[in-house]
């Protein structure tokens, strides 16, 4: 037996049984001599046929669909339903009470059936409603839980398909930095090539999860600009000033490596001279700030790629709105940024 059969049982029971509670209070208050085996009886074979005709009642509100009703549709239907109900509950009972020989001498007419009827029909609208009030509870917390798994497949789907788009991107370019070496300078190629298996190996361990402690990002971003130094030389310069407490921080893996990447192929590598590229982060008690500072300017005309859109979805999905990225230029330094608020 599932919890919720386990609950309605338990509430029927229950119901039954504190109404019937009140009616020997009821009855001992006006008069303790009322209280004796007779209604005892009585009180038992209402409870039992209540029982059975409201659970009847329920499989039949089942069977007609009635649970997928609109309200305005719904009311009527219990008000006719529960007067009906309580109807056959007091036919029943008096049926069985004149075999059982149980208050044979009261009369029996037509006006104590009616009023008894609408007695029982205002705890049958009760019982309606708390059942189907607790139905629709039941299936609005189902359709929640529902859509947060469907909400939270479809964002797992959406990552994986983020991340499957990163690992290309980063492979592409980096083969792109080698065969420009293998003619000029084939020992260096040969050195990029370990570099490179080294850095896809760290590159595919961290890749198969959604967030990564930045010490690890950035030993994979250490990586990669000693790889492009290679082709670069002395054109490419890098500094790193990571606060300890920064080490720790989790965020999403090829993160600053996709930044990194960015400001080599829109900044470095369009300078003569070459240029810096410096990576800062930086802890207070409300926020975590990640800086990507390189040599160069923002060209509105270039499209950075899809690397930026993908780093902000991922922010919004994986910080639920708590992260921000911005990008923007000042005395020829273009700065990317990673701002995690802190929870409060």
């Amino acid at each position: 037996m599932n919890s919720t059969r386990l609950l309605y049982w338990g509430a029927q029971f229950a119901g039954w049984l504190f109404y019937s509670l009140l009616v020997l209070l009821s009855s001992y208050s006006e008069n303790p001599k009322n209280v004796n085996n007779e209604l005892y009886q009585d009180i038992f074979l209402f409870i039992t046929v209540a029982i059975t005709t409201t659970h009847i009642m329920r499989i039949i509100f089942i069977r007609l669909g009635w649970l997928n009703l609109k309200l305005k549709q719904l009311i009527p239907r219990i008000l006719i339903s529960s007067f009906l109900f309580s109807f056959i509950i007091i036919l029943i009972t008096r049926s069985i009470e004149l075999v059982l020989n149980i208050n044979s001498n009261e009369t029996i007419t037509f006006l104590k059936i009616f009023n008894a009827t609408l007695s029982i029909s205002v705890l049958l609208f009760f019982w309606n409603a708390m059942y189907f009030t607790f139905h629709f509870f039941t299936q609005s917390r189902k359709q929640e839980i529902n859509n947060l798994a469907l909400e939270a497949s479809k964002n797992e789907f959406e990552l994986n398909n983020l991340k499957t788009q990163l690992n290309p991107h980063f492979l592409f370019n980096s083969l792109n930095s080698i065969r420009a070496l293998i003619e000029i300078e084939p020992q260096k190629a040969k050195n990029s090539i370990t570099s490179l298996s080294s850095l896809l190996r760290k590159s595919l361990q961290i890749g198969k999860a959604n967030l990564i402690p930045l010490k690890d990002e950035i030993e994979l971003v250490k990586n990669y600009l000693e790889l492009e130094k290679i082709r670069f030389e002395e054109r490419l310069e890098y500094q790193l000033n990571i606060s300890e407490e920064c080490l720790n921080i989790e965020l999403p893996p090829f993160s600053i490596q996709m930044l990194v990447e960015n400001a080599i192929k829109h900044g470095i590598s369009n300078l003569i001279d070459g240029g810096i590229i410096a990576i800062h982060c930086q802890s207070d008690s409300s926020k975590i700030q990640i800086l990507v500072e390189n040599t160069g300017k923002i060209n509105t005309e270039i499209d950075l790629g899809i690397g930026i859109q993908n780093l902000r979805r991922r922010l919004a999905i994986q910080f639920n709105g708590k992260a921000e990225f911005s990008l923007t230029e000042n005395n020829n330094i273009v700065s990317s940024i990673i701002t995690l608020i802190k929870a409060n």
